[in-house]
């Protein structure tokens, strides 16, 4: 039970609807909006850094601004929105703060994509005018997801939302990078990079999707004479830009040509073989072409050699080599370059298709380049080793805790981070160039260099690197603001375990480093992906994809996120489809109309609960049942296990409040007097605590009926239920009892074809059980009507202790019934026969898939079950 005085007296404002103005129907298009837009102007989702309220914080994964709501998002943000509702309801000062990031190459080729439908390309605009072109595309179509979170129900303080590209973060990310660059932990390199030939920038490894391509491996013969070498190889177009032949320094096949340089077909050049023990001496003939400009392992057996590095292909994939093959694109040069070799009798072997793993943008999913670059890269060994270390001792959790190794694996073994992009759009690199090779970092406090032969890096920074500064740049550093101060560390991250590498262990790094060793947030919370009721990945390509939109202008946000909320297991993906979603909004209408019953017949939330002496036992019960209730919603809360929270409370409220309570107390309001009066405030306590409770999954539905139930402001900054300690194990095991009774003689009814309404004789011995004092109901709930004079007993159920007699005689064709149950009887005897005999042939058994092996024997324990239930009834029968 709980203290309903703390919550202030209960009046019908302004605000409240009379409990007869509650429509006979919910209508969520009618109610949400309204509601939400009522929520947004009374500030109640607005934090305040001057409360002496202690402080929650999460932010918000700060979606792309070309971004709209998919259901990853209103998954994720269903699960935040809950959390961060239940402690603003608990007394805690709760930010949840939004924003959007500026998703630089996807931003940037929405815009080229534009201007190429004008016959434009960024290039005739200039980078100044391409740069302010982006921004009108962002003020005119960017953030539609916001609107769209409105429509979920977000309890969101706008009045804090950011941009990763407005002014403060800019000068955030400035600063980080001038800090990092004086530490030595940003540096310039040039390196292997990862190259898109569409997007024409680099991208680092884990925006490189890898996937199994069908391609050719073609053996091909260097050298001559005694000098031959074979070497095999995917990309035949690169052996242009060969400047070596490398082998194991064990190898005795070749032992001779170590030091020697052997002729490379097509080019005119000669290139050394050396001995490295990269190579495995085991995998194709034990001998590898080295290019150093198109091949990381190359580039790492170059450096060791001081080998050349010879750039044969251009950032658009286009051959660059002098000679016959200049200007093909590199697939052409490839079939050519093959050709040409064959015709010198210089291919030993080729295989097609040969199938292996090729990267791709993640973005427009053109194959990737390796390319040798110079680019921009931050010294990540030190940070991620504090980032390792901040979970290691316990400053940080990750839950579920075996999603740890995930992260370990990440940060333990990270390479430096490539963070410059060759875009326009982004933050630029603050990095100076003098006309005699100076080079000047410049940090957002200080004049960059002026002069003539001065010009500022022309790259961008990664997205990631910006929305790694989240959790603090949104809070007003680097100024030590009131924000920051009162709401950092947040407290939770609640994000998918697919985005741990992209953004979580950055997070880490960033806030360890610039926050003097104080982590971003305290708890990471991973969850899974969501994905079609068939468990498959959604995809425009499979046909699968849903516009959440869709579900919630059909069934209600409320329906989308109570069927969200159900599925979400820790770190597990999600299933989800529109029958489970119907299924939320008969829940969300089953919580409607029994409310409005409730108010119908008086209940309310007026004056204290009476004591537990006046009670009933269904009363004391479900009190208890209530309380209990409440701890498990709590444990459940604080263990971001959202599926067991969502079963419990649907379990609770329409298992016991709605199919038993409520059904129980109709004969109490019926008797009338004083019993009626004590379950009316029952009833009423129940609702308003189990609306309260509901709340922060289903913040909509719950907001309309609490404040009629209640006259009271708003659900959303009602005070949190806490379980008052209240127990009654007695009344829990009578009205267990009394459940076993009527679920016992209605599965009788049931099997004998009774329909639910039809009422029938009885004679009922309760007699020295606790049930004697529940007959009325037990009456009214199995539509049993008084033993007549005539009345003969055609069936006797013992349950419980108690005994059931029934007088089916008017009530059903005896002989009829005994023809159809026999006749399911030869059934299922059938079934039975055929199951047995194909699980005792041992043929069968050796040849049959498992699968079907197992469905044959569900056949036969359904079978068996049928044949026990059906003599049953047959036994039953009179006669």
């Amino acid at each position: 039970m709980t203290d309903n005085t703390q919550q202030g007296p209960a009046s019908h404002g302004p605000d409240a609807a009379a409990p007869a103005d509650l429509p006979t129907q919910y209508a969520p298009a009618e109610v949400e909006g309204q509601l939400y837009e009522r929520w947004v102007e009374r500030g109640y989702f607005e934090a305040s850094a001057k409360s002496d309220k202690p402080a929650y914080t999460i932010v918000i994964p700060p979606p792309n601004v070309t971004g709209s709501l998919h259901l990853g998002h209103a998954f994720q943000h269903t699960l935040m929105d809950a959390l961060t509702r239940r402690k603003r309801m608990q007394g805690f000062e709760s930010l949840w703060l939004p924003g959007m990031d500026h998703a630089g190459i996807a931003t940037q080729n929405k815009v080229e994509q534009q201007l190429a439908d004008e016959g434009k390309s960024r290039h005739d605009l200039g980078r100044e005018a391409f740069v302010e072109r982006v921004w009108q595309w962002k003020e005119e179509y960017g953030g539609k997801i916001l609107g769209q979170m409105r429509r979920l129900g977000d309890g969101v303080d706008w009045s804090r939302e950011r941009f990763t590209m407005d002014e403060g973060l800019s000068r955030a990310v400035q600063t980080v990078f001038k800090r990092m660059y004086d530490d030595g932990l940003i540096y310039q390199a040039e390196r292997i990079i990862n190259w898109c030939p569409r997007c024409l920038t680099a991208i680092s490894d884990i925006e490189v999707d890898y996937q199994d391509d069908d391609g050719e491996l073609v053996s091909l013969q260097y050298g001559e004479g005694d000098e031959t070498v074979v070497v095999a190889t995917t990309r035949a177009e690169t052996m242009l830009g060969d400047t070596a032949v490398a082998v194991h320094p064990d190898d005795e096949r070749y032992r001779h040509l170590v030091g020697r340089r052997i002729k490379l077909p097509l080019t005119g050049r000669t290139i050394p073989v050396v001995a490295d023990e990269h190579v495995d001496p085991e995998f194709g003939t034990g001998a590898v072409k080295v290019t150093p400009a198109h091949d990381p392992n190359d580039f790492a057996i170059g450096r060791r050699h001081d080998l050349e590095s010879l750039t044969v292909l251009d950032e658009r994939g286009v051959i660059t080599a002098h000679g016959p093959f200049e200007g093909l694109d590199r697939f052409e040069a490839r079939s050519a370059i093959v050709a040409a070799l064959r015709s010198q009798g210089r291919v030993v072997a080729e295989k097609r298709p040969y199938v292996h793993s090729v990267g791709h943008c993640s973005r427009c999913k053109t194959t990737i380049e390796p390319r040798l670059s110079l680019q921009w890269w931050v010294k990540v060994g030190p940070l991620a080793q504090a980032a390792g270390d901040a979970v290691r001792d316990g400053r940080v959790t990750i839950h579920p805790a075996d999603m740890s190794s995930r992260y370990f694996d990440w940060v333990d073994h990270m390479h430096d981070w490539c963070i410059s992009r060759q875009l326009w759009w982004g933050h630029r690199i603050p990095v100076w160039y003098g006309p005699d090779g100076e080079v000047r970092c410049v940090g957002p406090d200080e004049e960059p260099p002026t002069g003539e032969g001065w010009r500022q890096d022309s790259d961008v920074l990664d997205t990631w690197f910006s929305s790694g500064l989240w959790p603090f740049s949104t809070l007003g550093w680097p100024d030590r603001t009131e924000d920051l101060e009162k709401f950092y560390p947040t407290d939770v991250l609640l994000t998918g375990h697919d985005i741990i590498f992209f953004w979580v262990a950055r997070m880490m790094m960033f806030g360890l480093y610039a926050m003097d060793g104080t982590p971003p947030f305290h708890t990471i919370a991973l969850t899974g992906l969501v994905r079609d009721e068939h468990g498959k990945k959604m995809s425009k390509s499979f046909g699968n994809v849903v516009d959440p939109l869709d579900w919630m202008e059909a069934y209600g946000s409320d329906a989308l996120r109570f069927t969200l909320a159900s599925g979400a297991n820790p770190g597990t993906d999600v299933p989800i489809g529109e029958d489970w979603v119907k299924a939320s909004r008969n829940f969300a209408n089953k919580i409607w109309n029994a409310t409005r019953f409730a108010l119908m017949n008086g209940a309310t939330v007026e004056g204290p609960l009476p004591a537990p002496e006046e009670m009933t036992a269904e009363d004391r019960w479900i009190l208890s049942r209530l309380n209990r209730t409440v701890a498990e919603a709590d444990a459940y809360y604080d263990d971001y296990q959202f599926a067991k929270l969502s079963d419990a409370l649907r379990h609770f409220a329409w298992d016991e409040v709605f199919d038993w309570y409520v059904e129980l107390t109709k004969t109490t309001f019926t008797a009338g007097g004083r019993p009626a009066e004590v379950s009316r405030r029952v009833l009423g306590e129940v609702l308003d605590v189990l609306l309260r409770v509901l709340h922060p999954v289903v913040p909509f539905v719950t907001e309309a009926l609490w404040t009629t139930l209640t006259g009271r402001e708003s659900v959303v900054v009602a005070e949190w239920p806490r379980d008052s300690g209240f127990r009654d194990e007695a009344a829990e095991r009578e009205i267990a009892t009394l459940q076993q009774v009527i679920t016992e003689v209605r599965r009788f009814r049931a099997d004998q074809g009774l329909q639910p309404g039809q009422r029938v004789p009885a004679r009922l011995d309760l007699d020295g059980t606790a049930l004697a004092a529940h007959e009325d109901a037990i009456r009214s709930l199995l539509r049993l009507q008084p033993a007549g004079e005539d009345f003969s007993a055609t069936a006797s159920l013992p349950v419980a202790g108690a005994t059931v007699a029934l007088d089916l005689s008017d009530a059903i064709d005896f002989e009829a019934e005994r023809k159809r149950l026999t006749k399911d009887l030869g059934l299922a005897e059938k079934e039975l026969k055929q199951s047995d005999a194909k699980l005792g042939n041992e043929g069968f058994l050796a040849k049959a898939p498992d699968h079907v092996v197992e469905k044959i024997r569900g056949r036969k324990s359904a079978a068996e079950a049928d044949i026990a239930r059906i003599r049953g009834q047959l036994d039953r029968l009179p006669g």
